[in-house]
């Protein structure tokens, strides 16, 4: 199994650390896009961890201090992390039919919102209102499915915040998950060493993909470039969505 999977994970995560050096963002919905139609959700989870916290704590770190992003950000934050360990049980219980089904379903809903939704805003009154909800919902796709999308990305990019604030609440959201996914997935015993030490293995990978993600983004249009990500993700979606229905 590892003569096989050390290929299938180094090429998985230099693709998804490619889009994310396009797009800024992706992955972890990549990895786990690609992954999770290969082998169990459960697998592609477990070796998401270690490349995820990594990149989404250099995400974190490579801009101005996070601490007013932190201090407003927080009860959506604490719910993200609560829904995760929550929503885990699902994803550790080891069923596949229903796992895959899941995560193809928020594979869909991601591509087809951020494809065809309009941009809204929210205003700060709602805004302490909704964050300790879209933190919950969001955490209990992610301990679910793996996927750390929906609805945080949308929420968090109707905040009105500057790009780099963007860049840098994204990574926070994303550093959340991935600690509280690895929690709740230990906490039920879901985590296997061999597969965190080929979890480790794919950092290299991820940020190879990240470097060249980068050069790439300045011969292409980033928006194009998006676009047909989401499309691919979207027939990915719906491909594991209708294979767990048959």
């Amino acid at each position: 199994m590892m003569d096989f999977s050390i290929p299938l994970v180094a090429a998985t995560f230099f693709a998804a650390g490619l889009v994310k050096g396009v797009t800024g963002m992706g992955l972890p919905t990549v990895a786990m896009g690609i992954l999770g139609a290969l082998i169990s959700p459960l697998a592609a989870a477990s070796l998401l961890l270690v490349p995820s916290f990594v990149t989404n704590v250099w995400q974190l770190w490579a801009g101005l201090n996070p601490g007013p992003l932190v201090r407003r950000l927080w009860p959506m934050m604490l719910a993200v992390a609560a829904g995760t360990i929550v929503g885990s049980p699902l994803l550790a219980g080891g069923d596949t039919r229903i796992t895959t089904g899941a995560l193809g379903a928020a594979l869909m809903a991601y591509s087809l919102y951020t494809l065809f939704a309009r941009q809204v805003r929210i205003s700060g009154r709602l805004e302490l209102r909704l964050s300790p909800v879209i933190g919950a919902v969001t955490g209990l796709i992610a301990g679910g499915t793996g996927v750390f999308v929906i609805p945080a990305v949308p929420y968090l990019q109707a905040l009105g915040l500057n790009k780099d604030d963007l860049v840098q609440a994204l990574g926070l959201s994303f550093t959340v998950s991935t600690i509280a996914l690895g929690a709740g997935l230990a906490g039920h015993g879901a985590l296997q060493l061999d597969n965190l030490a080929l979890s480790a293995l794919a950092v290299m990978p991820a940020l190879c993909g990240m470097w060249a993600g980068q050069i790439l983004r300045k011969r292409i249009s980033p928006p194009a470039f998006r676009r047909w990500f989401l499309v691919a993700l979207l027939f990915l979606g719906a491909e594991m969505a209708l294979r767990a229905m048959l």
